[in-house]
């Protein structure tokens, strides 16, 4: 986003904030409706195009989507919308992109007020990775002429108590509204989100065998007095890295594998 829509983006996750601070607002209630705003702007390509024309005043624009919202959800999603639309936006996709972040953030504020963030958090994780590994799954999961409750019902199925309902809802939305994303992009957007909930980073640890709470532990603190920052650890297992251990924190990759090393000695054999 280029700038005036990140301040309105930061303006809005404010108020949301803010909203959510109150415990008294359903936050899961408040998901689902803003699910339903992305949805429509998503599909009405006019009206979220009206609703960021910087030729209209933001009081113009916050009345039209009032007049739209009111009485289809709640006052609280009315309100925040409102509030969107009044700002200005860099371009119609970033109300659009922005209204989705919004819903998500309200829902992984929901599993951290049950106290379940956590456990939200890993289950994306290993969800992602259950997805990579199946072909089968992500083509279900991703094929355009499957209708949006084919998709649902299969996730259902996949994931109804098996799973937190926080990461069943947030699954099912991103699966039946993807708006042209690729799943594992999605996933790991939720992921982001979700670490920022506790501000913190996220690092993928890939290592041969399942490492020990104790290694965890250590592997953590070490990771966190690295970057300065609170680190979450997405674990996974591969047998092909032979030994060590792999960890990627955003785009940058820490490689100190077994496998990695004997492929830069061929490199340098070779060369």
């Amino acid at each position: 986003m280029n700038g005036a829509s990140r301040a309105a983006l930061a303006a809005a996750r404010e108020r949301l904030d803010a909203l959510t601070d109150n415990t008294s607002v359903d936050a899961s209630k408040l998901a689902e409706e803003l699910t339903a705003v992305t949805a429509l702007l998503h599909r009405e390509v006019s009206l979220r195009r009206v609703l960021t024309d910087p030729a209209r005043s933001g009081e113009s624009r916050a009345d039209l989507a009032g007049g739209l919202l009111r009485g289809q959800v709640g006052g609280e999603t009315a309100d925040l919308v409102t509030g969107m639309v009044r700002s200005r936006w860099s371009q119609p996709r970033d109300l659009v992109d922005s209204v989705e972040e919004l819903a998500a953030i309200a829902e992984l504020t929901a599993a951290q007020r049950a106290g379940d963030l956590d456990e939200v958090e890993d289950e994306l994780f290993r969800f992602g990775r259950i997805v990579e590994s199946s072909i089968t799954l992500r083509a279900a999961l991703t094929d355009q002429s499957a209708t949006v409750s084919a998709k649902a019902a299969l996730l259902t199925g996949l994931l109804d108590g098996r799973a937190n309902p926080s990461t069943e809802r947030l699954v099912v939305r991103l699966v039946t509204l993807p708006r042209g994303r690729s799943l594992e992009a999605g996933l790991q957007t939720l992921s982001r989100l979700a670490a920022a909930r506790r501000d913190r980073l996220v690092a993928v640890v890939t290592t041969a065998v399942p490492l020990t709470e104790g290694q965890k532990q250590r592997l953590g603190a070490a990771l966190a007095r690295l970057y300065g920052h609170p680190m979450h650890l997405n674990l996974d297992v591969d047998p092909g890295v032979l030994g060590g251990v792999s960890v990627r924190v955003g785009d940058e990759v820490v490689n100190g594998t077994v496998a990695e090393r004997l492929e830069e000695a061929e490199r340098r054999l070779a060369g």
